[in-house]
């Protein structure tokens, strides 16, 4: 579903990402751990079509389509999606109105019937209960006055609905407390299937307690020095990351 082949990326005039490569087949979930500044989120920006990035070498494709050469909303439009680390604020978009505006663009670009503001209304009802969220969500203003909380399970509630082939989860597991992780760890279980795969990016073990992932690597420097199962997570929860990457 995704190759990425000896990318490499600056930004600023600075190297991030140097020759990094990595396969992920459809049902697979991956996570991708490493300290500060080794690249983690360049690559989920990257991979998504955040401008400001500088892609010197390597490629990335898609459903062996080239994702490097197409326009974000192309990108999304195929299937791809990424829950920010950071949402970003939106005031005076109604959240209801941009899902609604998010679906029917994909919808559209399939030759499918878009749904009209009932039909996508009852739509992200179905979901809200399984957030822990009330029907007022939905009213407000795309994460204005959200908590971080409510940020990372609006994220979701568009996951859900938009139903990506490839969802990349850059640290959506920093600032929640634990029954907004297991909340957040339910949507992903329950969405793992064949043809859906998933990129996980986090810090910490404790959402892989919950997200069981196929396969671990370890990103440091810019490339991925170690890849592993479930068991290499864990070995850094208790030993961090000296000492991976040597022979």
């Amino acid at each position: 579903m995704l190759k990425i082949k000896d990318l490499r990326v600056s930004a600023e005039n600075k190297d991030i990402l140097k020759g990094l490569s990595l396969d992920v087949k459809p049902g697979e979930v991956h996570a991708i751990m490493g300290p500060n500044g080794s690249g983690k989120s360049t690559l989920s920006n990257v991979l998504a079509g955040k401008y400001g990035y500088d892609v010197s070498h390597g490629s990335a494709c898609f459903n062996g389509e080239d994702l490097l050469d197409m326009a974000p909303e192309d990108r999304a439009r195929k299937g791809l999606f990424l829950a920010f680390q950071y949402p970003v604020v939106i005031p005076g978009l109604n959240n209801l109105y941009f899902l609604r505006q998010a679906i029917n663009s994909i919808r559209l670009s399939k030759n499918e019937k878009i749904l009209d503001a009932g039909q996508c209304l009852l739509l992200a009802k179905k979901y809200l209960a399984e957030l822990d969220l009330d029907d007022s969500f939905l009213s407000r203003n795309l994460h204005e006055g959200f908590s971080g909380g409510e940020k990372k399970r609006n994220e979701m509630l568009q996951m859900m609905m938009l139903e990506p082939q490839l969802a990349i989860l850059d640290e959506t597991d920093s600032g929640l407390d634990v029954d907004a992780l297991k909340t957040v760890a339910g949507v992903v279980n329950k969405m793992r299937s064949a043809d859906r795969s998933f990129l996980i990016i986090t810090h910490y073990q404790r959402l892989l307690d919950y997200i069981k992932p196929d396969h671990v690597h370890i990103l440091s420097d810019g490339k991925i020095i170690k890849s592993g199962g479930p068991e290499l997570a864990l070995h850094v929860e208790s030993s961090g990351y000296v000492g991976l990457g040597e022979s």
